[in-house]
């Protein structure tokens, strides 16, 4: 999607001409701009205290999931919520809380940094601004948690035919953890629909793929996925979870990532670590399984992808759709800031979905399963893009997980594309650092360079018109070529 200036913008040129400080010269997916939302409520109105003591409107871990909405606006999906800290009596829940499942409505309003910087820093800053928090909840009754030494976990609001999700671990019944009558809600990813009226969003629990009312929160639908997902006996303790069982998503990490293909018809959902019977989160887990979802059907395809990078296997955070036909997930280490360690391993890898012509449903175990391995590039290593940048490697965010490209930029006459990338701070701003946003630009000729044909093919949603602010940014951007030139 390319930008239309507005006559508004058309009218400031000169102010972002004098203030630009991007010089002409590009490499591929640079690192243009650094955002920070700060503050400790959400625009959420509950009121109250969880379980741990911390407010029903606590806001952080932005960057579990992130999606363009089009223009400017982007959503920024909270995980389960604040669990980092013991509390009391929260040992048997793994210190979940009945936090309230939501996703938040951001601006993100690009501006350029001033010329007489220090050397190193950034050329533009990203400024997020809260819009509006919806919270998720369902039409029909919901299975909530009753621990010995905690509240019930009802939420206080249910009522007039609203049942919320919330991120206790107690939320659920006996049987598959498919269950979508299952309270708890662990939400990782999201893309907003074609028509822009909904969102679906994906998560570990489950693991669940839920479609939800972009307005209202309510949850409209939700997809059935392989039973060979599922973990057959649930526990609200993780590790109990997983030594409980031989197949099915490792506890904590289900389906981490979701994509919308351009044509906004199929999901792609990736697991965040193997199967357990494919090896689980072990070093004989060499494989992440991606599940193709046909939106209008219901219908579903499983691939695979290799989670090897330099012989060690890694984790995925999220995935996106580059074209009809690529797709690039997001492996990473848990180190960096947050950790206490120093980030190494967080990259961009693309696959071409061309060739995947297996559907691996069917299979079980790592040895089947590498015969039928998609072909990854490397398009990123955000560890080295971000420390060319400044950051030490200890400053580096240990969890970062959203990813979603934005509205394209045009400078000196050449179109770039825009790149989204955002940390989980578990809710623990003093130890992992404020939400943040980066942002990076590419070209076409960038990922054709990597070996990813066919260019970046921008979903189209049907939104609200950009803010005149996000008009009159990019119209800065795109007079960075010109002022360049003429200062040469």
């Amino acid at each position: 999607m390319r930008f239309a200036l507005s006559p508004v913008a058309s009218r400031l040129a000169s102010v972002f001409v004098l203030s630009s400080a991007m010089g002409s010269a590009h490499a591929a997916f640079e690192l243009i701009g650094i955002g920070t939302l700060g503050g400790s409520s959400d625009l959420s109105g509950l009121t109250g205290t969880l379980e741990n003591g911390n407010a029903a409107s606590i806001l952080g871990g932005m960057g579990s999931g992130l999606a363009w909405a089009g223009g400017s606006t982007f959503l920024a999906l909270p995980d389960r919520g604040p669990n980092a800290v013991v509390y009391s009596g929260g040992t048997p829940v793994d210190n979940t809380t009945s936090y309230i499942a939501r996703f938040n409505t951001i601006n993100l309003n690009v501006t350029a940094t001033p010329s007489l910087v220090p050397a190193g820093t950034v050329p533009y800053t990203v400024t997020p601004t809260m819009q509006s928090t919806t919270l998720l909840w369902s039409s029909t009754p919901l299975n909530y948690g009753s621990t010995p030494g905690l509240p019930s976990g009802v939420p206080s609001i249910n009522g007039n035919g609203k049942y919320y999700f919330t991120g206790r671990s107690d939320g659920f019944v006996a049987g598959s953890s498919g269950n979508p009558n299952n309270a708890r809600l662990d939400p990782e990813s999201i893309r907003v629909s074609k028509d822009g009226k909904s969102v679906f969003v994906s998560d570990e629990y489950g693991p669940y793929v839920y479609q939800f009312d972009r307005a209202t929160g309510e949850r409209i639908r939700s997809f059935t996925l392989p039973s060979n997902l599922a973990a057959t006996n649930q526990s609200a303790i993780g590790a109990n979870e997983i030594s409980g069982n031989t197949v099915g998503r490792v506890a904590n990490k289900g389906m981490e990532g979701l994509a919308i293909s351009p044509d906004g018809n199929k999901l792609y959902g990736i697991m965040q670590s193997s199967l357990l019977q494919d090896g689980g989160d072990t070093s004989a887990g060499k494989t992440n399984r991606i599940v193709e979802i046909d939106i209008a059907t219901g219908n579903t395809k499983e691939y695979v992808v290799s989670n090897q990078i330099n012989g060690k296997g890694y984790n995925n955070s999220d995935i996106v759709a580059i074209n009809d036909h690529t797709l690039a997930f997001l492996p990473r280490d848990g180190k960096g800031l947050g950790d206490g360690s120093s980030a190494v391993i967080k990259q961009m890898w693309a696959i071409d979905l061309s060739g995947a012509t297996t559907d691996v449903t069917g299979l079980s175990g790592d040895a089947a399963l590498q015969g039928q391995l998609l072909a990854k590039t490397q398009l990123v290593d955000f560890v080295a893009l971000l420390k060319a940048a400044g950051y030490a490697d200890t400053q580096i965010p240990a969890k970062l997980e959203g990813l979603a490209f934005g509205q394209d930029l045009v400078e000196g006459g050449t179109t770039y594309h825009t790149l989204l990338l955002a940390n989980d701070n578990d809710f623990v701003p003093g130890v992992a650092g404020d939400n943040k946003f980066y942002m990076f630009r590419f070209t076409d000729a960038d990922l054709l360079a990597k070996g990813v044909s066919g260019g970046l093919q921008m979903q189209s949603i049907n939104a609200v018109p950009e803010p005149e602010s996000y008009a009159l940014a990019l119209l800065g951007l795109a007079l960075v070529g010109v002022a360049a030139r003429r200062r040469a």
